[in-house]
């Protein structure tokens, strides 16, 4: 179901607990901005990591946030009975926060923050939900799969592990952000780019990538002239602005607001992080996906497999990555309207623009359950 006027009255208290990383921050986030886009007398407290990003990123955004201290279960075995001896403090401060807010239901992001949180919420008799982004099931929702009321799923994959019974797979909030963005004629343009001309941006991440950079000036060279590249060299890399500047179809910046300029991308390279793949298959945009194999259990590369097993995207993966390859597949997607079009349809196919509202009617109907 899709709301579509704002101002429905969910009366409810909600808490989010996610941390460690954007990849869990900023669905959570997406999913509090559209609550309260839709219902502004929505309740909703934050919980997270003391020493990590959400501790500034969640305050920035408006949020009410309440911080604990944990650590994940890594290193030897003395860092990982610190751990659990961290996660069992870190349990008693979360049900002192419970007790304070009273909320409805406690959904949690993911990051091992969200273990004690929900395991504090389980035992205080609250609704709980998990939301797992990624095609592999991090280990903090494997900790509490079985204690919570749902999971929420992005991936066919997850059913190998979490309990069929729980399992929704209703997508990643931020994609129905990315599909409700508005496009920014102004900011495109400040970005030297053409309206008139096929649209590919090259992102790697906030940071960039070093390795990815210093082949992309031969990757590039004599790509049609048809086609313009917006080329993210990322914030450390700000060295690198000047790599094309012989080549009036690339465009170098060190960042750009995806949101600003999804309205008229027409393809992406990109590395295989949650949000990304959440975003680029509710626009339908044809993708050549790079892995990033510096993440947990190499879950990148399984993110983008699953859209691969659709055709709806192109994987190479790092250690296979040089100029001729990346060129080639370049070329054979963007130039080819074919090919093109069919990656585009199978990529919509397995969007799911309506993430945000779909969870929202599921957490409503679970609260609905304790009233």
């Amino acid at each position: 179901m899709i709301y579509d006027i704002l101002g429905e009255v969910f009366n409810m208290k909600i808490c989010f607990v996610t941390g460690g990383t954007g990849g869990h921050i900023y669905p959570a986030l997406a999913l509090a901005d559209k609550m309260k886009e839709l219902d502004s007398s929505t309740e909703i407290l934050f919980i997270g990591n003391d020493d990590r990003m959400e501790k500034d990123l969640i305050p920035q955004n408006g949020y009410v946030f309440k911080a604990l201290h944990t650590s994940g279960l890594v290193g030897n075995a003395f860092k990982k009975c610190m751990a659990v001896c961290q996660m069992f403090k870190a349990e008693g401060k979360a049900k002192k926060y419970l007790k304070e807010f009273k909320p409805d239901v406690v959904i949690g992001f993911g990051g091992y923050v969200s273990a004690p949180v929900i395991m504090a919420a389980h035992s205080l008799g609250i609704h709980t939900v998990i939301h797992e982004q990624n095609s592999i099931v991090g280990k903090a929702n494997q900790l509490v799969m079985k204690k919570v009321d749902a999971i929420i799923t992005c991936y066919e994959k997850c059913n190998e592990v979490f309990p069929k019974e729980k399992i929704h797979m209703l997508g990643n909030p931020r994609a129905t952000i990315a599909k409700e963005a508005k496009f920014d004629e102004d900011y495109f343009k400040s970005l030297g780019l053409d309206l008139d001309k096929k649209t590919i941006l090259i992102v790697m991440g906030s940071l960039g990538s070093s390795s990815v950079n210093e082949l992309m000036k031969s990757a590039l060279k004599d790509v049609d002239g048809d086609l313009q590249f917006l080329y993210v060299c990322g914030k450390d890399n700000s060295q690198d602005l000047n790599l094309f500047e012989n080549q009036k179809n690339i465009h170098v910046v060190p960042y750009v607001d995806t949101l600003r300029i999804y309205g008229h991308v027409d393809g992406m390279v990109c590395r295989a992080g949650a949000t990304t793949l959440a975003e680029v298959t509710a626009l339908g945009i044809p993708s050549i996906v790079i892995p990033s194999p510096y993440v947990a259990n190499n879950h990148q590369f399984y993110n983008a497999s699953m859209l691969l097993k659709k055709q709806a995207c192109r994987i190479i993966e790092e250690k296979d990555l040089n100029a001729e390859t990346l060129q080639g597949q370049i070329v054979s997607l963007y130039a080819n309207p074919v090919v093109y079009k069919e990656t585009h349809e199978h990529a919509l196919q397995m969007g799911k623009p309506n993430a945000a509202y779909d969870i929202i009617d599921l957490l409503k109907n679970i609260c609905k359950k304790g009233k």
